[in-house]
């Protein structure tokens, strides 16, 4: 069972469930979702602290100034693919990560009507809902409400679009969130999805692990795990995700210095949140990672880059206007007679 709120009163065309006995003042409402029924169930082995997680979504939004380029690059680049539908989403959904620039970002593309602004902090949502009004040229209705990726609050058949940008690598259990995503969908329903990969941050991997066995003589996981480029097909089919489409990027962004890398994090909301961590960073060690950083991968002009990987997946929930995949054995041409027919590559 997960709770939750949401603010603002929700369309009954969305179904969702919601115990109007708690209905408050600030038009808040709390949300009940029985995940069992539909055969997901909580991971047993927890890799992230959610809690801890939470925590860093509210420090993101405190330390939410203004546009950030990473992410607005990002959430652009995943927006574009709405551009290769020739079809409206008039429903969608953002769900968590950098939900701001997504929302910002929009101009208009996919055709949403109505998008629904999903974070599992409610000093998030609250920070969406207060930047509202510098949207100007917005040409959908936002609503607003607060929830947890690993439950998701929506009930099935209810979405055309679901949009997650740098928010689904902190969930325990990965392919059953985007199992949720796609029960979510209706027929035909587009999934998009940014995630960091694996390569994300390996410098300061680097650095971590060479100044840890200099001072401590010992490692312990400082950085999250994250998905490998390889995986990212896997996970849309495990998912029951039709048509699945993975791409990547890998964008390279220069400091000051490895600790305004750290503070960039800590805005994004992307510090470590492993549920066994080490607990105390020794301040020597802290000193002498920055150096390492520094002596290791500073370029001449007194700066360290960053590597941030970010793997784009995209799938659609399955509808019978779809193209499906012959069935094996079906061909009536093989590739031996095309051979003959058009001579091979060596004798051109």
């Amino acid at each position: 069972m997960a709770m939750g709120r949401f603010i603002r009163e929700w369309p009954k065309s969305l179904n969702l469930k919601c115990d109007r006995r708690h209905l408050t003042p600030l038009s808040i409402c709390y949300f009940s979702t029985d995940i069992g029924g539909d055969g997901i169930e909580t991971p047993r082995v927890k890799i992230f602290d959610r809690d801890l997680k939470h925590k860093h979504r509210d420090r993101a939004a405190w330390l939410m100034t203004g546009s950030d380029q990473l992410l607005d690059s990002v959430a652009d680049n995943l927006l574009d693919r709405l551009q290769d539908c020739k079809r409206n989403f008039t429903t969608a959904l953002s769900l968590g990560g950098s939900g701001e620039a997504v929302r910002r970002l929009l101009r208009g593309r996919g055709g949403i009507e109505k998008l629904i602004m999903m974070d599992m902090s409610y000093d998030m949502v609250k920070k969406l809902k207060e930047l509202e009004k510098n949207l100007t040229d917005a040409t959908f209705e936002t609503l607003y409400l607060v929830g947890d990726e690993e439950f998701l609050p929506i009930k099935e058949n209810s979405l055309e679009l679901v949009i997650s940008c740098l928010g689904l690598h902190w969930t325990n259990d990965l392919p059953g969130a985007m199992i949720q995503c796609r029960l979510a969908l209706k027929p035909d329903g587009l999934f998009l999805a940014a995630i960091l990969g694996g390569d994300t941050l390996k410098e300061l991997r680097i650095a971590c692990t060479v100044a840890q066995m200099e001072r401590e003589g010992g490692i312990s996981p400082r950085l999250s795990p994250l998905a490998q480029v390889r995986d990212a097909g896997n996970l849309l089919t495990r998912a029951g995700f039709a048509l699945p489409g993975v791409d990547v990027d890998q964008y390279t962004v220069r400091y000051k210095s490895a600790m305004e890398l750290v503070e960039h994090l800590r805005a994004m909301g992307e510090t470590n949140a492993l549920f066994h961590r080490n607990l105390i960073l020794k301040r020597d060690t802290a000193l002498a990672t920055a150096a390492i950083y520094q002596s290791m991968f500073g370029a001449e002009d007194g700066t360290v880059p960053a590597t941030f990987q970010v793997i784009y997946m995209t799938g659609w929930k399955e509808h019978p206007s779809q193209q499906k995949a012959k069935r094996r054995g079906s061909a009536t041409v093989s590739f031996e007679d095309i051979q003959k027919q058009f001579g091979s590559s060596n004798n051109q």
